[in-house]
């Protein structure tokens, strides 16, 4: 009987954190790697950028208004909400565009077009005069955005974590904030010329995804890249066996399923999962807090809001490092969980804090404390861990099928909430302000009900006994404590409509 299919490859203990790195990374996959990272922290720049612009004065007297009760200049409501809402048109576009590009011409060549295309979204942004420019600016800058995730692989987001762009660009903020005119919002937004422009010329020293050669048939090429990648860190046999491992995968994968395959059998809970968890990322009210939360806290008008926006990002760093450690030791679900439940509490105590009247200085620092502890809650559980469950749940045939669904559920409902969310703070509107926690509190409960009863703890499985889990049909709760009976000796096993076929070994 033939030994089942490891996910990583053999060679050195790999080990955990930065031992990982020293044992398994030569240099060149280790430019390689930080090279394609840096686009991670673009993406936060780009949300730190926009989270305090919208709040800097100069940027509401350009593209804003004077309010008839105040007398003050003020982003229309409208405005507001297509600013932050209409950019998932261009990330959806991107996302659909990138994996193409990917497919066709190759990963390096789709790193360098993303770029030029992020510089000419930078253009747009940095010389807009008219709110129709800055609407197209954004749309234009966050299909970059959309390539990236098609692109990017999942090993780059766990070494760079986004946040740390968004605290470069919220310490700017900060600076840039109190300076006249234009130049307060028009440095943050120049900046996002320099990261793509490095990627761009930094590209082609990167070696070529040697399984995106294999798919063109290009073996030798592939040979060549793979050995250039793992030189100095694995032996030849080792090098040899992954390369042959990457053909083996893709004479499986050739093979794709089918939409309706992933509403069959077993599969269906694992669909169920990956929409859930989809859904939920963004019905927490992250979008409240990365994306107005800057313009929110100045409304209450107690604390700076470009220093506390900068105090909340390093505080999300920090607990993006803690779920990092943690994750080995707990596991996913108690974390995510845990991230529900402190999400719940504080997003329940934001909104009873609304009710206080008047609203003193005590209860408004109140207010954008919750945020603060909120972004902790977020970063401890579900920011990072929800991508990585809803990659892993999914069957290997039906994964690109399934995990696109969950990214169309995801954008819809990050489109909604973003759209949403002026309105349901503006007085002129439903005017509720910090009661808008008592909305998102009730989903961040929801949210924790389905950590602890939908979500399996797949922490320390391969993918292979995940699936052979769930073809037993075993207990999602019991998935952390159950060991799958068969895959010491079993064959390999492909996955139709949740059922087990066993093929044989030629």
């Amino acid at each position: 009987m033939a030994d089942s299919h490891a996910i990583v490859m053999s060679g050195p203990d790999q080990g955990k954190g930065l031992s990982r790195i020293t044992r398994c990374f030569n240099g060149r996959l280790l430019y390689a790697c930080g090279l394609i990272a840096l686009s991670q922290v673009n993406f936060g720049m780009d949300q730190g950028a926009f989270n305090g612009t919208q709040a800097m004065d100069a940027f509401i007297r350009k593209f804003g208004a004077p309010n008839e009760r105040t007398g003050q200049y003020e982003l229309e409501t409208y405005y507001l909400s297509l600013l932050n809402s209409l950019t998932y048109i261009g990330f959806a576009f991107g996302l659909v565009t990138g994996n193409y590009i990917s497919r066709r011409w190759g990963r390096k060549k789709c790193m360098f077009i993303m770029c030029a295309w992020a510089i000419v979204g930078a253009i747009v942004l940095l010389t807009s005069h008219t709110k129709q420019q800055m609407l197209a600016g954004r749309i234009v800058a966050y299909v970059y955005i959309g390539m990236e995730l098609a692109l990017v692989p999942v090993l780059q987001s766990e070494l760079t974590p986004a946040p740390l762009g968004q605290l470069i660009q919220s310490l700017i903020c900060r600076a840039t904030s109190e300076l006249e005119g234009d130049k307060s919002w028009r440095i943050p937004l120049g900046l996002f010329f320099i990261i793509p422009t490095i990627i761009a010329c930094g590209v082609w020293f990167v070696d070529e995804s040697p399984r995106w050669l294999l798919i063109k048939g290009r073996e030798e090429e592939a040979r060549a890249s793979l050995q250039a990648l793992r030189q100095g860190k694995f032996s030849q046999a080792q090098i040899d066996a992954e390369l042959e491992e990457q053909k083996a995968s893709l004479a499986m994968d050739a093979e794709k399923g089918n939409l309706k395959e992933i509403f069959s059998g077993t599969n269906l809970k694992r669909t169920l999962i990956v929409i859930g968890v989809n859904v939920f990322l963004q019905l927490t009210g992250q979008n409240f807090s990365t994306v107005y939360g800057t313009t929110f806290i100045k409304s209450i008008g107690t604390i700076n809001p470009f220093t506390m926006n900068s105090v909340n990002i390093a505080v999300n760093i920090t607990m993006v490092l803690v779920t990092q450690l943690l994750t080995d030791i707990t596991g996913r679900v108690p974390l995510m969980a845990a991230g529900a439940a402190l999400q719940t509490a504080v997003l329940f105590t934001m909104g009873g804090l609304g009710t206080v009247t008047p609203e003193t200085t005590a209860v408004g620092t109140g207010i954008v404390a919750m945020l603060t502890v909120f972004g902790a809650g977020f970063q401890l559980g579900w920011a990072p861990l929800s991508h990585v469950v809803a990659a892993e749940i999914p069957t290997t045939r039906l994964r690109d099928a399934t995990y696109a669904l969950g990214s169309v559920f995801n954008i819809a409902i990050q489109f909604a909430v973003s759209f949403s969310i002026p309105y349901l703070l503006r007085d002129e509107y439903a005017g509720l302000r910090s009661k808008v926690g008592f909305i998102f509190g009730s989903t961040a409960f929801c949210a924790f009900l389905f950590s602890l009863f939908c979500i399996p703890e797949c922490g320390g499985k391969t993918l292979e006994e995940i699936d052979e889990l769930f073809v037993e049909r075993v207990p999602i709760r019991k998935f952390g404590k159950t060991r799958p009976r068969h895959m010491p000796q079993q064959a390999d096993d492909v996955k139709k409509g949740g059922e087990s076929v066993q093929v044989e070994q030629a």
